[in-house]
């Protein structure tokens, strides 16, 4: 139980240090936040379930990208049926999935300066920027956002919630 517990706690800590950098590349590789942020937490959630097992990988961040970059395409698959055109991007994922996984394997670069300049992008307003860096480059919560600039959640969230959506539209790059 003793080893088990060590695991999770090996876990806990590499989320902590980890979970933002493998978000920024999640959100880089599938060009969608939600879509990121959905695939991070399954890739947790699998690390939990197989690394008390089999062990940790060699490199525990590639292993969470590529684990969330499947388990997108996986949740695509799924939305594909019911929409043809995510199943062009799923294919399309899969595709350069599978040639860039030996590279992204061997070094996967540090995408939380893409993710600061596109969240603080010009088009979007100063505050719904400053939300937007302090959720997604932060981790910090909604409700902590709120609590810093004396706002009601909902208002925070729903300003990261337009400002994602103003991103995605516009295509502003990741």
């Amino acid at each position: 139980m003793a080893v088990r517990d060590d695991i999770h706690a090996q876990i806990q800590r590499i989320f902590q240090a980890e979970s933002r950098r493998v978000l920024a590349t999640l959100i880089r590789l599938l060009g969608d936040f939600d879509l990121a942020e959905d695939a991070l937490q399954d890739a947790f959630i699998a690390a939990l379930k197989q690394w008390p097992q089999e062990g940790l990988p060699e490199k525990p961040r590639a292993w969470l990208v590529s684990t969330g970059r499947f388990k997108a395409i996986d949740q695509l698959r799924r939305r594909a049926r019911y929409n043809a055109l995510l199943q062009e991007q799923a294919e399309q994922l899969e595709t350069q999935a599978r040639v860039a996984m030996e590279e992204e394997h061997a070094a996967i670069e540090d995408d939380r300066l893409r993710l600061i300049f596109t969240c603080c992008h010009p088009g979007l307003a100063e505050d719904a920027q400053v939300a937007l860096t302090l959720r997604e480059v932060c981790g910090l919560s909604t409700e902590d956002i709120a609590s810093a600039f004396l706002q009601k959640t909902p208002t925070v969230a729903q300003r990261i919630v337009r400002a994602k959506g103003k991103i995605r539209d516009a295509r502003i790059p990741l």
